[in-house]
């Protein structure tokens, strides 16, 4: 009696440890919902005072600065250019319980050594500055353009000693360097060559699913199996892309693979931001920050629902 009554208590719980594990895993994916950042390139016609309202009053955790008032150096925006302007502005972030959560840099890595590789390297080095006194943890930086009269093989090896100078740069900080999966550089087996070449503790990506689709037809799916040891940050878009061109759409209302990419993010427990790119000062025509910044949240709390 006393071996049966053991083993009913052992099935009891036994059953009670693994109704708990399941109510606690469907509790912590309840309960931590994804982290949400928009980039700055979609509202260029707001102060960081607007930007910070609206972002905290629609259900966002993070600001990606891509540009403020069009002024795209960021040293240059008087909120960041003084000791002074910065605790402010920190002071204001914190109140709203946001953080900024990548600076986005203009500099292209592809350029051969002289002036203009230079100038860029010189602005990306800024931003890590910056993006160290703005408790940022991340600069985005381009790989960006394969010229057709140099050799392929060439040009990866620029980008990536330039991704190797920035990161080395960003040593003893707490920022790091991340290449964007932009221009021309969108073929997973020419970003894992750059990235996995580099080996670098302070390189990592901005994965931009779409904009490698758009052009490679290869799989949000495919792209991460390959690239995840490095993604750090996430753009998200949706487009209806007709012949490699696209044409951009609210979330949900393209006909891109955007969902199966922040599936598979979301299935690997991934912890960054999913930064929603509207790329409204590269194209005013597209809908008004107003409109798509604040259907963002909405969009991805519904398919997180599901």
């Amino acid at each position: 009696m006393a071996i049966r009554n053991s083993r009913r208590t052992f099935i009891q719980q036994s059953t009670l440890t693994l109704t708990a594990a399941f109510l606690g895993l469907s509790f912590n994916r309840k309960n931590h919902p994804p982290l949400l950042s928009f980039s700055t390139l979609g509202c260029p016609g707001w102060s960081v005072d607007e930007i910070i309202n609206f972002a905290a009053a629609n259900d966002y955790q993070g600001i990606e600065l891509r540009g403020i008032l069009k002024q795209m150096d960021l040293a240059k925006v008087p909120e960041f250019s003084t000791a002074e302007n910065i605790r402010q502005s920190l002071g204001k972030l914190s109140d709203k319980k946001l953080k900024f959560v990548d600076l986005g840099s203009s500099t292209a890595l592809h350029h051969d050594e002289g002036a203009e590789r230079t100038k860029n390297l010189d602005e990306a080095k800024r931003f890590i500055d910056l993006a160290q006194q703005l408790h940022c943890p991340y600069i985005r930086v381009f790989p960006n353009e394969l010229p057709k009269n140099k050799a392929h093989d060439e040009v990866i090896e620029l980008i990536t000693k330039g991704l190797i100078t920035l990161g080395d740069y960003a040593k003893g900080s707490d920022v790091t360097v991340l290449m964007e999966t932009h221009g021309d550089v969108v073929k997973i087996a020419d970003i894992k060559k750059i990235i996995t070449t580099a080996n670098h503790p302070k390189t990592g990506l901005v994965w931009d699913p779409v904009n490698m689709w758009g052009i490679t037809k290869e799989s949000p799916t495919l792209a991460y199996n390959e690239l995840h040891p490095y993604i750090k940050h996430v753009h998200i878009k949706d487009a209806i892309v007709t012949d490699n061109k696209p044409v951009y759409t609210l979330l949900g209302k393209g006909n891109t693979p955007v969902f199966e990419a922040i599936d598979i993010l979301r299935k690997n427990n991934y912890k960054g931001y999913y930064s929603f790119e509207w790329e409204k000062l590269w194209h005013p025509e597209i809908a008004e920050p107003e409109i798509a910044l604040a259907d963002y949240p909405k969009a991805m709390a519904s398919h997180f629902a599901k």
